[in-house]
């Protein structure tokens, strides 16, 4: 898939496209008015119609080899840049003098040869191309031009040592002239020409060729290459070597270099320690058995950085593949791009190395002599699966500044939410900025839009400080067109570098085998994938210690479909199940707690293949499975009864023999529930209008305790906590696109704006309810062990569901039995209890009791509302839960003691199963040290109270 702007260099005839585009004059001169005028007469390249409604010029201009140099409109914005004017004859025109159009310096104006031109709707989902190719339109700017005949521009000829190049070149507009370089040497000039010829004989090294053609001052400039056939030296590469790059731990000063490249003949590496133009010594040694190309870098410079690209060669490529692509390393861990590295911000990527100029698509950065990172936490403990709630984050999204150092400085609102889990969507080296991440290109880089490694390094190592785990949401099922993988094999037939798999691509299909496919579909039963596959779980676990993954689209792992068989790629595949097991277990066999979330959400027979996998292990493994319930849960909370059904919410009802379920009533994927509850919720009652906002958002908390608290790994969608209400399709210029999909391009991946830190939505009583009651849920939900018990969900057909959980291995004094109780009505409703048993049961919000004497009473619940109740106290001091820390303890993480900052009459430790596993008693003037040297590395709970005999409820995490 070609994801940026290319530059097709393609030479407009205005004849042969006279259909489609004219330029009047036909002919002329940058500081010229023109007039372009588009026609939508022909469906040809053409998705907008024959009587499109709006019609906008996305346009650039610069030289020869990169005519969008500087380019003019804003994509997807109908904001008049670049509009055109409706002829009403199925042409649209504009009028511009390219000079002032896009705001041309002298030099610029000197330099400008050739126009790029895009047309496109207002919302930029549709576009007119050239046909037949449907790619850019090209005009030609000036009078004078020129053309290089042989070899072709930009082209790289590959020649033997010794060989010859014939170069030939032709201009217009009388006598010019020329003057070629090679390598920044003039070594041949024809003064007074209108065609060029000239044969370079007896080349022995690679050659970067300019050719000068001039006429009254004007200069183009034309660039191609010839690219040496070395004497490849065939030699055993030494142990222990990776692909990518391998540092040398005893001598800064060398690094070395490995990639498989089958089919390849040879492989060059240039960068800045060769001034970009490799010589014969630059050449790979190629490994006999394995067949890799590996090569010592030597002469390095500790701490300094270093950027390469390897030139890969095939002698006799297949039809349509070239036979040079230059590229940076599939295993890079950091790429600088030409494309994106503008628009990062030096807040969120400070000192970021320089993009090298004259070079052309990603480079790799290499770097020896690199400090480690000083982990403060080494052993993290993770929060047991069956207690996991993830918050879900768009590090774009979440706050206006978009880097890591927001997630940092905003550790607290996590904390206070009392989530024990982030997950990040995707933050490995993504194609443009502006993204959710999906469109990953290398998979074991960072993007740099966030910030830096350290920075990254620095938010997992805090959040392990504070007991909070930390997954990655990746997506290996596909990439796009910047990876590397792609482009050594691709299928180029416009030869601009950029392309789809070809049929010797030995990681990717050249169609997808799978209904949900976007970019290019990984072939997971290959060799070279696993491989590639298992050395990203690798990086991303060892050098970031990330604590789990969720694997994204884990449909797309077969091969045994086709791109329109969706019964196919729903069915249960063998393959599939099989080699996500494969890399289920290696992730394991780096971190046996390491957590593995698939985003399949496909049938239950094949879930549970992966739920309920090594779960009787010592230390227990199976598969997390995200389970979509937005459908039912959006039905309860804007209140209708009709397809409100939440049992599916349990593992059990899955087949999952342990809890593997981690379910959600909101992701990054579905509308917003707040939103539609404004837009269609149920309005039959004035005085409980769910169109309204605040009464939408009070009926937020009791869709929290009827999902948060069922047994099982849970998951919250950023700000669903404080009631987020705009639309998940709201588009950058403020307009919502219908969800539906019936408008393409619906604006879901489009930035959204950060209310809740502008406005104080925390200091807001209406949204800070939802943060407030979801953090005691949550609480619960983590420190107390019935929560790991057994659920019973009943009235799963009404809007009063009722909800059971047990843990039967609790004894009757502790807290064993709980009971949710709401009414998603938007009227009093009378709500069948059924209490277990009778006896005093506590409000586990409040901590109030009541007495129950008849188990099948009902209860009138206000609509909106909810209540949960327990067989004892929770063992949290609910009554203080919102009150200011004001009791501290440290140092934390803590080795062999802790202090308190406050005198205090009893400490409680508690595991986080609940257990009492030591305590301190005194006269309430304890302070000083509390020796917990005994206790095994992990979390724990402390309930500390004082001599008035208030209670607070602290963590801290045992190195």
């Amino acid at each position: 898939m070609k994801k940026t702007i290319l530059l097709f260099l393609f030479l407009l005839s205005i004849s042969s496209n006279a259909q489609q585009i004219t330029v009047s004059p036909a002919v002329f001169q940058v500081n010229e008015p023109i007039t372009i005028t588009a026609s939508f007469t022909s469906p040809t390249c053409n998705e907008m119609g024959v009587n499109p409604t709006k019609v906008y010029m996305h346009s650039g201009i610069g030289s020869e080899a990169n005519p969008w140099a500087t380019a003019k409109g804003n994509w997807g914005a109908d904001d008049n840049i670049g509009l055109m004017t409706n002829n009403g004859n199925g042409t649209w025109s504009i009028v511009i003098t390219p000079s002032i159009y896009f705001g041309l310096t002298a030099i610029q104006q000197t330099e400008a040869a050739k126009m790029g031109i895009v047309f496109r709707n207002a919302a930029g989902s549709q576009t007119l191309k050239s046909a037949p190719s449907c790619s850019d339109f090209f005009l030609k700017v000036g009078v004078f031009q020129a053309a290089l005949t042989s070899p072709l521009e930009n082209s790289n000829t590959i020649v033997a040592s010794g060989g010859n190049l014939n170069i030939t070149a032709t201009n217009t507009n009388g006598v010019a002239s020329y003057s070629l370089k090679s390598n920044g040497i003039v070594i041949n000039t024809n003064a007074s020409a209108t065609s060029y010829s000239f044969n370079h004989a007896n080349i022995l090294g690679n050659q970067n060729y300019e050719l000068s053609i001039t006429q009254s001052g004007t200069t183009i400039i034309k660039k191609f290459t010839a690219i040496v056939n070395p004497t490849i030296v065939l030699e055993a590469m030494p142990a222990g070597l990776v692909d990518g790059i391998n540092y040398n731990t005893s001598d800064a000063t060398k690094a070395t270099l490995v990639l498989d490249a089958p089919l390849k003949d040879f492989v060059y590496v240039a960068g800045s320690f060769n001034n970009w133009l490799p010589t014969s010594s630059y050449a790979m040694k190629k490994d006999p058995v394995s067949g890799k190309f590996w090569l010592e870098l030597t002469g390095l410079v500790s701490g300094e950085n270093n950027m390469y690209q390897y030139w890969v060669v095939a002698n006799s490529p297949i039809a349509n593949s070239p036979s040079l692509v230059k590229t940076a390393d599939p295993y890079s861990t950091l790429v600088l791009s030409p494309f994106d590295d503008s628009g990062i911000p030096a807040t969120s990527y400070p000192n970021m190395p320089v993009y090298p100029a004259g070079q052309e698509r990603e480079v790799t950065v290499l770097k020896t002599g690199q400090t480690p990172y000083p982990w403060q936490v080494t052993n993290f403990v993770k929060p047991e699966k069956e207690k996991l709630v993830v918050y879900e984050v768009l590090v774009r999204d979440f706050d206006a500044n978009r880097n890591y150092q927001s997630l940092i400085d905003k550790i607290d609102y996590f904390k206070n939410l009392k989530v024990n889990a982030i997950e990040l969507m995707p933050v490995m080296e993504f194609e443009g900025n502006e993204s959710w991440g999906y469109n990953t290109s290398f998979h074991m880089a960072l993007d740099k839009f966030y910030g830096t490694s350290d920075k990254l390094k620095e938010f997992i190592d805090l959040c392990h400080q504070n007991g909070i785990a930390v997954i990655l949401d990746v997506a290996l099922n596909h990439a796009f067109g910047r990876n590397p993988m792609v482009r050594m094999w691709m299928n180029d037939p416009d030869n601009d570098g950029w392309g789809s798999p070809s049929a010797d691509n030995p990681y990717f299909n050249t169609v997808a085998k799978h209904s949900y496919n976007v970019g290019e579909d990984f072939n997971h039963q290959q060799a070279m994938t696993q491989n590639y596959v298992k050395r990203v779980i690798k990086q991303w676990v060892e050098e970031y210690k990330i604590d789990g993954f969720r694997w994204d689209l884990t449909k797309g792992f077969t091969q045994n479909c086709t791109a329109g068989d969706e019964s196919c790629t729903n069915n249960f595949q063998q393959d599939r199940v099989d080699v996500l097991k494969t890399y289920a277990d290696y992730s394991w066999s780096l971190d046996p707690t390491h957590y593995t979330i698939f985003e399949h959400l496909g049938s239950d027979v094949e879930e549970k293949e992966w739920a309920n996998y090594r779960i009787n292990d010592p230390v227990s493994k199976g598969v997390m499975m995200w389970g979509k319930m937005t459908k039912e849960y959006n039905q309860l909370s804007m209140g209708y009864a009709t397809e409100s059904n939440i049992s599916r919410m349990t593992s059990d009802s899955h087949g999952f023999t342990a809890n593997r379920l981690m379910g959600y009533a909101e992701s990054h994927d579905e509308e917003r529930l707040m939103y539609k509850n404004i837009q269609y919720g149920n309005s039959n009652n004035v005085s409980h209008d769910v169109k309204n906002l605040n009464v939408a958002l009070s009926r937020m908390s009791a869709i929290g305790a009827v999902s948060l608290l069922i047994p099982g790994p849970k998951m919250i969608w950023h700000f669903g906590d404080l009631g987020w209400d705009a639309s998940i399709f709201a588009c950058n210029n403020g307009t919502v696109n219908d969800e539906s999909g019936t408008i393409p391009g619906d604006c879901k991946l489009d930035t959204k704006q950060q209310p809740q830190w502008a406005s104080n939505w925390l200091g807001n009583s209406n949204r800070s309810k939802i943060y407030n009651d979801w953090a005691k849920m949550i609480t619960m939900k983590t420190v107390e062990p019935v929560f790991s018990g057994t659920v019973t969900i009943s009235n799963t057909n009404s809007l009063s569901p009722n909800i059971k959980i047990t843990n039967s291995a609790l004894e009757s004094t502790k807290l064993k039995d709980v009971l949710i109780l709401a009414n998603f009505d938007v009227t009093n409703q009378s709500v069948a209890t059924g209490f277990p048993y009778i006896g005093v049961w506590y409000n586990l919000m409040d901590n109030t009791s009541i007495n129950v004497t008849n188990v099948t009473a009902t209860m009138v619940i206000p609509p909106g509302e909810f209540r949960i109740y327990g067989n004892k106290e929770a063992l949290l001091a609910i009554e203080n839960f919102e009150k200011p820390s004001a009791i501290t303890l440290h140092p934390n993480p803590v080795s062999d003691y802790f202090t308190l900052n406050k005198s205090v009459s009893k400490v409680a430790i508690y595991s986080l199963s609940g257990q009492l596993v030591k305590s301190f008693t005194g006269n309430g003037k304890m302070t000083s040290e509390f020796l917990v040297s005994d206790l095994n590395a992990g979390l724990y709970i402390v309930k500390v109270t004082n001599e008035n005999n208030d209670t607070q409820v602290l963590k801290f995490l045992k190195k």
